[in-house]
């Protein structure tokens, strides 16, 4: 019988019904609303209705995010502890939040009055379809009867050979959450540029070029994944989206005109957390890779 529960957080993009197939239990990670209501995804709802939320933003509609609190932590992961199992966490990076702060608290607190148990945590030093490729693959491992210490042993060279590469239509999003500057948001919104994004190994956010108009700018993604793929048939190619299913759909044919028809694609939404930093019409690609 195994002896450690897998956890994630919907940061990685994944839905409860991937979840559970995977075998994990799942951290909401809350964004909040105007007028400072704080929304828990798949807790508060069960089901993302990305288009009414995206649409909302288009329109004005300002959100922002938060870290969890100790509490929250506690009440996630202290009946795993109760049954006598460790936990091993997968989750987005650390660099981007200081959440793990909280969590980090409320392990110490726990581990009193727990001290036989174990916390792993796995960061995937990404966020949204990077760390949902981890998320997958680790899930894999563990199905095929991996054990913890095999699991990190395995992330210490793969976590950094799962790349992604987006863009995000407007950067004024980026601009409110104060990832970029206001003047870059403004002039990048006014121009039309777009700049392309990566997550780094130290689990950041890099812009690494810019591309005029959305053709370019998948053609730019494009690029990337040529560039830098391997072994790329025998991982996920997941393609996120932030309501623009049509610009999803022609990157994954362009990817599959390049790569043949046998390239296993999956298209995914990104979550609302992460969705209130890119705001709509985000695309993005991740993929296994020589490196980031």
């Amino acid at each position: 019988m195994r002896t450690f529960q897998l956890f994630t957080d919907t940061d990685t993009d994944i839905t409860p019904e991937v979840a559970a197939e995977l075998g994990y239990k799942l951290i909401s990670m809350p964004y909040v609303e105007n007028g400072g209501k704080e929304v828990y995804p798949y807790e508060d709802f069960q089901t993302f209705d990305y288009k009414t939320f995206y649409d909302g933003l288009r329109a004005g509609k300002l959100t922002s995010t938060c870290a969890l609190s100790p509490v929250k932590y506690a009440e996630y992961f202290e009946p795993i502890l109760a049954e006598g199992k460790d936990i091993f966490y997968v989750h987005f990076s650390a660099a981007m939040s200081g959440t793990f702060n909280a969590m980090k608290l409320a392990w110490d607190e726990l581990s009193e009055k727990y001290p036989d148990r174990k916390l792993y945590t796995l960061d995937t030093k990404g966020i949204t379809i990077c760390s949902l490729s981890i998320v997958k693959e680790v899930g894999k491992l563990v199905a095929n009867g991996a054990t913890p210490e095999d699991i990190l042993k395995w992330a210490e060279t793969e976590v950094d050979k799962f790349a992604v590469y987006f863009y995000a239509d407007d950067l004024k999003f980026f601009g409110r959450s104060g990832r970029v500057s206001g003047l870059a948001a403004f002039m990048g919104s006014l121009l039309g540029i777009r700049p392309i994004i990566t997550m780094s190994s130290e689990g950041v956010m890099d812009s690494v070029s810019k591309a005029k108009g959305r053709k370019g700018t998948l053609k730019k993604l494009m690029d990337y994944v040529i560039e830098l793929q391997e072994d790329i048939k025998n991982y996920p190619v997941i393609i996120g989206h932030a309501d623009a299913y049509d610009l999803a759909l022609e990157l994954e044919s362009m990817l599959k005109t390049q790569f043949g028809e046998d390239l296993p694609t999956e298209i995914v939404v990104v979550n609302p957390t992460a969705g209130s930093h890119c705001g709509p019409n985000t695309v993005g690609v991740s993929f296994h890779a020589k490196h980031r």
